[in-house]
């Protein structure tokens, strides 16, 4: 359990690395205002000279965070606080050792792709583990809690209209590059997500079932489900063997079935949600 929690918090500090090294260096530097906390800082950055976005990031995330604790007290998730409170801290100490007057290159669109890919990675990491940067994911909890309004739709609109704002403050260049990069944001947190969590799902018919189910217990150390079965066309007894493991051991797996078993039919299907043990748990 030590070690699982101990993974755990490295997990979560890597996530909110990657999410404020995509935010401080990419997005501020090109003013791209992709929705949340750091597309509004932005926004406020521009607007009023005396404070830097990485500043209102702090501001905002810490009202939120106080917000999200008077409304949910304890409920309110306490790897989400930490993630928000070091996601502000961290852009400000970036700000001070590394200050950015303008984008490290003159292409727009490969600072972009830098600016949604790096956010939305850590993003996922954090989702993975159950948490987030907090932000208007708190305006999200509160309005679940209290309402009965679509929270992905409320979100998106909210992401919307910063946008909007964003090409109203720094004209439509900054404006469509900034739709150009929420519509991506949503399609690579979903793509890595599934990329972290992916592992092969194993259906093998075969005739040596206790040689397959050996190797997957002694030598995969994973569970299998097996069923007795009668092919339709050859009339044949099999046993259906149903087994799911992680990528690296798909292929030992694969390997060891044909070994033993030449004529096994073998499905192997990728996914990305497997809850029980072994894997991930329900709650």
């Amino acid at each position: 359990m030590k070690k699982l929690k101990s993974k755990e918090f490295w997990m979560l500090n890597l996530g909110i690395f990657i999410v404020a090294v995509g935010v401080y260096f990419f997005k501020f530097p090109n003013k791209f205002s992709i929705g949340g906390v750091s597309g509004i800082s932005v926004i406020l950055g521009d607007l009023i000279k005396n404070y830097s976005p990485g500043t209102f990031v702090f501001i905002l995330n810490m009202l939120l965070m106080l917000l999200g604790f008077a409304v949910f007290g304890k409920g309110f998730g306490i790897k989400t606080a930490y993630a928000s409170f070091m996601l502000s801290a961290e852009i400000w100490v970036l700000e001070r050792i590394f200050p950015m007057n303008h984008p490290f290159t003159d292409e727009p669109m490969l600072e972009l792709v830098f600016a949604v890919m790096l956010p939305a990675i850590g993003s996922a990491i954090l989702f993975n583990i159950d948490a987030s940067t907090g932000g208007t994911d708190v305006i999200a909890m509160i309005l679940k809690k209290y309402t009965a309004i679509n929270i992905g739709r409320a979100l998106l609109l909210s992401d919307f209209l910063i946008t909007v704002a964003a090409g109203s403050v720094f004209g439509i260049k900054i404006g469509l590059f900034s739709f150009l990069g929420l519509a991506l944001k949503a399609l690579v947190v979903d793509s890595v997500i599934e990329s972290i969590n992916l592992c092969k799902y194993f259906t093998i018919i075969t005739s040596k079932p206790e040689e397959i189910s050996n190797f997957i217990v002694k030598n995969l150390h994973r569970g299998a489900t097996s069923m007795d079965a009668n092919g339709v066309f050859t009339h044949e007894n099999k046993t259906v063997i149903i087994c799911a493991v992680h990528r690296a051991q798909a292929v030992q797996l694969r390997h060891y079935v044909r070994s033993v078993d030449a004529k096994a039919f073998i499905l192997i299907t990728n996914t990305s949600e497997i809850i029980g043990k072994g894997f991930r748990g329900v709650a």
